[in-house]
Protein backbone atom coordinates (compact mmCIF):
# COMPACT_ATOMS: atom_id res chain seq x y z
CA UNK A 1 0.00 0.00 0.00
CA UNK A 2 1.49 3.43 -1.39
CA UNK A 3 1.73 6.52 1.48
CA UNK A 4 -1.16 7.60 -0.75
CA UNK A 5 -3.55 4.91 0.32
CA UNK A 6 -2.58 4.97 3.77
CA UNK A 7 -3.12 8.41 4.53
CA UNK A 8 -6.62 9.63 3.96
CA UNK A 9 -6.13 13.67 5.26
CA UNK A 10 -4.37 15.15 7.83
CA UNK A 11 -5.69 18.53 9.65
CA UNK A 12 -5.19 20.48 12.47
CA UNK A 13 -7.44 20.40 15.50
CA UNK A 14 -7.40 21.48 19.60
CA UNK A 15 -8.83 19.87 22.41
CA UNK A 16 -8.87 21.68 26.23
CA UNK A 17 -6.87 19.25 28.18
CA UNK A 18 -6.11 20.20 32.22
CA UNK A 19 -7.33 23.67 31.52
CA UNK A 20 -5.31 24.20 28.78
CA UNK A 21 -5.51 23.98 25.01
CA UNK A 22 -3.65 21.73 22.87
CA UNK A 23 -3.54 22.14 19.18
CA UNK A 24 -2.71 18.77 17.55
CA UNK A 25 -2.20 17.75 13.98
CA UNK A 26 -4.61 15.00 13.45
CA UNK A 27 -3.68 12.05 10.09
CA UNK A 28 -6.89 9.72 9.49
CA UNK A 29 -5.11 6.69 8.08
CA UNK A 30 -5.99 3.22 6.33
CA UNK A 31 -3.07 1.41 7.16
CA UNK A 32 -3.16 2.12 11.10
CA UNK A 33 -4.02 -0.15 13.13
CA UNK A 34 -4.25 1.74 16.56
CA UNK A 35 -4.86 4.84 17.69
CA UNK A 36 -1.58 6.60 18.93
CA UNK A 37 -0.13 10.33 19.64
CA UNK A 38 3.32 12.04 19.34
CA UNK A 39 4.43 14.52 20.80
CA UNK A 40 7.94 16.06 19.89
CA UNK A 41 9.44 19.40 18.92
CA UNK A 42 7.16 20.13 16.03
CA UNK A 43 4.39 19.30 18.86
CA UNK A 44 1.39 17.31 19.05
CA UNK A 45 0.42 14.60 16.11
CA UNK A 46 -2.53 12.13 16.32
CA UNK A 47 -3.21 9.11 14.26
CA UNK A 48 -6.61 7.93 13.89
CA UNK A 49 -6.99 4.87 12.50
CA UNK A 50 -10.17 4.53 9.88
CA UNK A 51 -11.61 1.94 11.94
CA UNK A 52 -12.12 4.92 14.48
CA UNK A 53 -14.48 7.14 15.18
CA UNK A 54 -14.20 11.24 16.44
CA UNK A 55 -15.42 10.23 20.07
CA UNK A 56 -12.94 7.43 20.77
CA UNK A 57 -10.01 10.08 19.75
CA UNK A 58 -11.47 12.44 22.53
CA UNK A 59 -11.58 9.47 25.23
CA UNK A 60 -8.34 8.70 24.18
CA UNK A 61 -6.68 11.93 24.55
CA UNK A 62 -8.55 12.71 27.98
CA UNK A 63 -7.42 9.73 29.30
CA UNK A 64 -3.82 10.25 28.51
CA UNK A 65 -4.38 14.18 29.19
CA UNK A 66 -1.19 14.00 32.30
CA UNK A 67 1.16 12.33 29.75
CA UNK A 68 0.49 14.90 27.18
CA UNK A 69 0.70 17.76 29.01
CA UNK A 70 3.96 16.58 31.02
CA UNK A 71 5.55 15.63 27.62
CA UNK A 72 4.88 19.30 26.38
CA UNK A 73 6.22 20.86 29.29
CA UNK A 74 9.54 18.42 28.36
CA UNK A 75 9.61 19.19 24.56
CA UNK A 76 9.48 23.27 25.93
CA UNK A 77 12.68 22.77 28.85
CA UNK A 78 14.53 21.12 25.83
CA UNK A 79 13.81 23.49 23.24
CA UNK A 80 15.06 26.39 25.70
CA UNK A 81 18.84 24.27 26.99
CA UNK A 82 19.19 23.87 22.53
CA UNK A 83 21.73 26.07 20.45
CA UNK A 84 23.27 25.50 17.88
CA UNK A 85 27.45 24.98 18.27
CA UNK A 86 29.82 25.73 15.82
CA UNK A 87 31.77 22.60 15.23
CA UNK A 88 36.01 23.86 14.94
CA UNK A 89 38.13 22.57 12.33
CA UNK A 90 39.88 18.81 13.27
CA UNK A 91 38.03 18.78 16.13
CA UNK A 92 34.85 16.59 17.94
CA UNK A 93 33.65 15.92 20.84
CA UNK A 94 35.14 12.47 22.88
CA UNK A 95 33.63 11.29 26.45
CA UNK A 96 31.69 14.62 26.09
CA UNK A 97 34.87 16.65 25.61
CA UNK A 98 36.57 18.93 22.19
CA UNK A 99 39.43 16.73 21.26
CA UNK A 100 41.27 17.50 18.52
CA UNK A 101 42.41 15.00 15.73
CA UNK A 102 45.85 15.17 13.68
CA UNK A 103 47.13 13.61 11.34
CA UNK A 104 50.51 12.46 10.50
CA UNK A 105 52.45 10.74 8.10
CA UNK A 106 55.23 7.94 8.69
CA UNK A 107 58.27 6.72 7.22
CA UNK A 108 57.07 3.41 7.72
CA UNK A 109 55.67 1.12 5.03
CA UNK A 110 53.20 -0.81 7.16
CA UNK A 111 49.76 -1.51 5.40
CA UNK A 112 47.66 -0.09 8.25
CA UNK A 113 47.07 3.34 9.87
CA UNK A 114 47.77 3.05 13.92
CA UNK A 115 45.55 5.30 16.28
CA UNK A 116 46.86 6.74 19.42
CA UNK A 117 45.28 8.93 22.23
CA UNK A 118 48.17 11.13 23.18
CA UNK A 119 48.83 14.35 25.22
CA UNK A 120 44.48 15.09 24.78
CA UNK A 121 44.74 14.68 21.38
CA UNK A 122 43.46 11.86 18.62
CA UNK A 123 46.59 11.04 16.46
CA UNK A 124 46.18 8.99 13.48
CA UNK A 125 49.56 7.35 11.97
CA UNK A 126 49.02 7.16 8.09
CA UNK A 127 52.36 5.07 6.49
CA UNK A 128 53.36 5.39 2.93
CA UNK A 129 51.89 2.15 2.31
CA UNK A 130 48.79 2.57 3.81
CA UNK A 131 45.78 1.77 1.50
CA UNK A 132 43.30 1.99 4.69
CA UNK A 133 41.31 4.96 4.62
CA UNK A 134 42.25 7.28 7.64
CA UNK A 135 38.43 7.82 8.49
CA UNK A 136 38.03 4.06 7.79
CA UNK A 137 41.03 3.20 10.85
CA UNK A 138 39.55 6.60 13.29
CA UNK A 139 36.14 4.99 13.12
CA UNK A 140 37.26 1.33 13.82
CA UNK A 141 39.06 2.86 16.87
CA UNK A 142 36.13 4.93 18.46
CA UNK A 143 33.65 1.68 18.03
CA UNK A 144 36.32 -0.41 20.39
CA UNK A 145 36.13 2.31 22.93
CA UNK A 146 32.50 2.41 22.34
CA UNK A 147 32.27 -0.94 22.96
CA UNK A 148 34.45 -1.34 26.22
CA UNK A 149 32.30 1.48 27.56
CA UNK A 150 28.95 -0.33 26.50
CA UNK A 151 29.73 -3.78 27.73
CA UNK A 152 31.49 -2.63 31.21
CA UNK A 153 27.32 -0.30 31.77
CA UNK A 154 25.97 -3.21 30.32
CA UNK A 155 27.24 -5.92 32.93
CA UNK A 156 26.00 -3.95 35.74
CA UNK A 157 22.46 -2.95 34.14
CA UNK A 158 21.84 -6.94 33.35
CA UNK A 159 22.89 -8.01 36.83
CA UNK A 160 20.57 -6.00 38.45
CA UNK A 161 17.76 -6.70 36.20
CA UNK A 162 18.52 -10.82 35.78
CA UNK A 163 18.70 -10.21 32.16
CA UNK A 164 20.79 -11.33 29.79
CA UNK A 165 20.76 -10.15 25.97
CA UNK A 166 21.36 -12.95 22.64
CA UNK A 167 24.09 -10.45 21.30
CA UNK A 168 25.28 -7.13 21.50
CA UNK A 169 26.54 -4.80 18.32
CA UNK A 170 28.05 -1.69 18.16
CA UNK A 171 26.54 -0.18 14.57
CA UNK A 172 26.41 3.64 12.75
CA UNK A 173 22.83 4.01 12.63
CA UNK A 174 21.80 7.22 11.62
CA UNK A 175 18.22 7.14 13.24
CA UNK A 176 18.61 6.51 17.16
CA UNK A 177 20.92 5.65 19.64
CA UNK A 178 20.22 2.41 20.42
CA UNK A 179 17.67 -0.97 19.85
CA UNK A 180 16.59 -3.56 21.35
CA UNK A 181 15.14 -6.50 19.00
CA UNK A 182 12.35 -8.56 19.46
CA UNK A 183 15.23 -11.28 19.42
CA UNK A 184 16.86 -9.67 22.21
CA UNK A 185 19.61 -8.29 20.35
CA UNK A 186 20.96 -5.25 21.56
CA UNK A 187 22.43 -2.56 18.90
CA UNK A 188 24.60 0.35 19.86
CA UNK A 189 25.79 3.55 17.93
CA UNK A 190 29.19 3.99 18.31
CA UNK A 191 28.84 7.75 18.33
CA UNK A 192 28.12 7.58 22.19
CA UNK A 193 31.23 7.59 22.63
CA UNK A 194 30.88 11.36 21.50
CA UNK A 195 29.09 11.81 24.98
CA UNK A 196 29.69 12.19 28.64
CA UNK A 197 30.30 8.52 30.51
CA UNK A 198 26.77 9.13 32.59
CA UNK A 199 24.95 10.01 29.16
CA UNK A 200 26.54 6.57 27.85
CA UNK A 201 25.18 4.71 31.05
CA UNK A 202 21.92 6.11 30.48
CA UNK A 203 21.65 4.52 27.15
CA UNK A 204 22.92 1.30 27.83
CA UNK A 205 20.46 0.90 30.77
CA UNK A 206 17.34 1.96 28.39
CA UNK A 207 18.15 -0.60 25.96
CA UNK A 208 19.04 -3.20 29.23
CA UNK A 209 15.59 -2.29 30.66
CA UNK A 210 13.68 -2.96 27.43
CA UNK A 211 14.65 -6.58 27.50
CA UNK A 212 12.07 -6.71 30.96
CA UNK A 213 9.85 -4.13 29.55
CA UNK A 214 9.24 -3.97 26.24
CA UNK A 215 7.30 -1.09 26.21
CA UNK A 216 7.82 2.65 27.15
CA UNK A 217 5.21 1.98 30.08
CA UNK A 218 5.49 4.76 33.61
CA UNK A 219 7.17 0.62 34.59
CA UNK A 220 9.56 0.93 31.78
CA UNK A 221 10.84 4.63 32.99
CA UNK A 222 10.35 3.80 36.64
CA UNK A 223 12.65 1.27 36.09
CA UNK A 224 15.36 3.12 34.03
CA UNK A 225 15.44 5.87 36.62
CA UNK A 226 15.95 3.32 39.57
CA UNK A 227 18.78 2.24 37.56
CA UNK A 228 19.80 5.63 36.36
CA UNK A 229 19.80 8.50 38.56
CA UNK A 230 20.93 11.00 35.61
CA UNK A 231 17.89 10.04 33.17
CA UNK A 232 16.76 13.46 32.85
CA UNK A 233 20.18 14.62 32.88
CA UNK A 234 21.34 12.35 29.95
CA UNK A 235 18.44 13.07 27.96
CA UNK A 236 19.17 16.83 28.30
CA UNK A 237 22.59 16.73 27.29
CA UNK A 238 21.70 14.51 24.22
CA UNK A 239 18.95 17.32 23.46
CA UNK A 240 21.54 20.24 23.40
CA UNK A 241 24.53 18.50 21.81
CA UNK A 242 22.37 17.13 19.00
CA UNK A 243 24.48 18.53 16.21
CA UNK A 244 27.87 17.80 17.34
CA UNK A 245 26.99 14.16 17.84
CA UNK A 246 26.19 13.88 14.18
CA UNK A 247 29.79 13.77 13.08
CA UNK A 248 31.12 12.67 9.50
CA UNK A 249 34.75 11.84 10.25
CA UNK A 250 35.58 11.76 6.38
CA UNK A 251 34.48 15.36 6.69
CA UNK A 252 36.44 16.55 9.76
CA UNK A 253 39.62 14.72 8.49
CA UNK A 254 39.51 16.22 5.06
CA UNK A 255 39.84 19.64 6.96
CA UNK A 256 42.04 18.46 9.58
CA UNK A 257 46.03 19.45 9.06
CA UNK A 258 48.59 17.03 8.59
CA UNK A 259 52.11 16.53 10.66
CA UNK A 260 54.90 14.85 9.24
CA UNK A 261 56.58 14.09 12.45
CA UNK A 262 56.04 10.90 13.77
CA UNK A 263 55.26 10.02 17.41
CA UNK A 264 57.43 7.91 20.04
CA UNK A 265 54.31 6.75 21.47
CA UNK A 266 52.89 3.34 21.94
CA UNK A 267 50.98 2.48 18.91
CA UNK A 268 47.50 0.62 18.49
CA UNK A 269 47.12 -0.94 15.04
CA UNK A 270 43.91 -0.16 13.45
CA UNK A 271 42.57 -2.50 10.70
CA UNK A 272 40.10 -1.56 8.22
CA UNK A 273 36.47 -1.83 9.58
CA UNK A 274 33.11 -2.20 7.75
CA UNK A 275 30.01 0.61 8.50
CA UNK A 276 27.07 0.10 8.15
CA UNK A 277 25.09 3.21 6.73
CA UNK A 278 21.44 3.99 8.00
CA UNK A 279 17.17 11.47 10.02
CA UNK A 280 17.80 13.23 13.45
CA UNK A 281 18.47 11.65 16.45
CA UNK A 282 15.65 12.93 18.74
CA UNK A 283 12.97 10.66 18.82
CA UNK A 284 9.23 11.73 19.31
CA UNK A 285 7.73 10.75 23.01
CA UNK A 286 4.59 8.28 22.06
CA UNK A 287 1.62 6.72 23.51
CA UNK A 288 -0.71 3.88 21.74
CA UNK A 289 -4.09 2.42 22.35
CA UNK A 290 -3.16 -1.11 21.54
CA UNK A 291 -3.62 -3.22 25.04
CA UNK A 292 -0.60 -5.50 24.47
CA UNK A 293 3.05 -3.84 24.34
CA UNK A 294 5.13 -4.35 21.31
CA UNK A 295 9.23 -4.35 20.92
CA UNK A 296 9.94 -1.02 21.82
CA UNK A 297 12.87 0.75 19.71
CA UNK A 298 15.48 2.87 20.69
CA UNK A 299 15.96 6.34 22.42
Amino acid sequence: MGRADAVQSSTRHCIRLGGRVVDYRLVRSKAARKLRVRVGPSGVEVVLPSTRNDEELSKFLVGHESWILDQLDRAERLRGVRRTVPRPVGEFLYRGEPIRVRIEETPSRAAGNTVRLIDGEIVVSRGHGSLTPVARSLEFWLRREARRGIESHLAVATARLGQRPQRVYVMSQRTKWGNCSSRRNLSFNWRLILAPDYVLRYLVTHEAVHLAVPDHSAKFWLTVQSLCRDTEKAKQWLCRHRAQMQIDLKDILKRTPESGRPSSASRIPCRAATGTSARGFIRESALSSRARPSRARGP
